[in-house]
């Protein structure tokens, strides 16, 4: 296993890259506060509150990010990051950066009522704006509240990390 995760590409440097340029920023935490892990990104989006500048729109999206498009739009972002729990076949807490259009094909399951990949075409249609999917390795996904300790470490560090890079 550990040969693996040499190939993927650090997590912190994929960020870095992708959020060069950034002017206008949405974070949106997606997820299922009742099925324990799968609420990683909401948890990241609750620990960025008030830690971020205006430039950063910050969204509790639960399972419902189409909800929030019109905000999304006229926030006039330059860069949307969508943040959910996802099995990327890593150790739990492992996250990856992906392209929604490559990611979403691949997944005919979703807890979310609107499918990712409409929800993120229409966004790349109506803002222009760059758009990823960080993509966090769950440990548990079943019914329950609070994240395991893998994944309450990932949110720890993730959230630290994005305050230093975010515009």
């Amino acid at each position: 296993m550990g040969g693996s995760d040499k190939q993927v590409p650090d997590i912190k440097e994929s960020l870095t890259d992708w959020f060069s340029g950034a002017k206008k920023v949405v974070v949106a935490g997606i997820g299922n506060p009742f099925r324990r892990d799968d609420n990683v990104g909401v948890e990241i989006v609750r620990n960025l509150q008030n830690k971020v500048s205006k430039s950063v729109y910050l969204i509790e999206a639960e399972t419902i990010p189409e909800s929030y498009m019109q905000q999304i739009v006229a926030f006039k972002p330059t860069h949307i990051l969508l943040v959910d729990a996802g099995i990327i076949n890593r150790k739990a807490g492992a996250a990856t950066l992906a392209d929604p259009a490559q990611l979403i094909r691949k997944t005919s399951i979703s807890t979310h009522t609107l499918p990712l990949r409409i929800f993120c075409d229409y966004l790349t249609q109506t803002t222009q704006a760059k758009i990823a999917l960080l993509i966090i390795q769950p440990m548990d996904t079943e019914f329950g509240e609070g994240l395991t300790q893998p994944l309450k470490q990932a949110v720890k560090n993730l959230t630290e990390f994005l305050e230093k890079i975010l515009p």
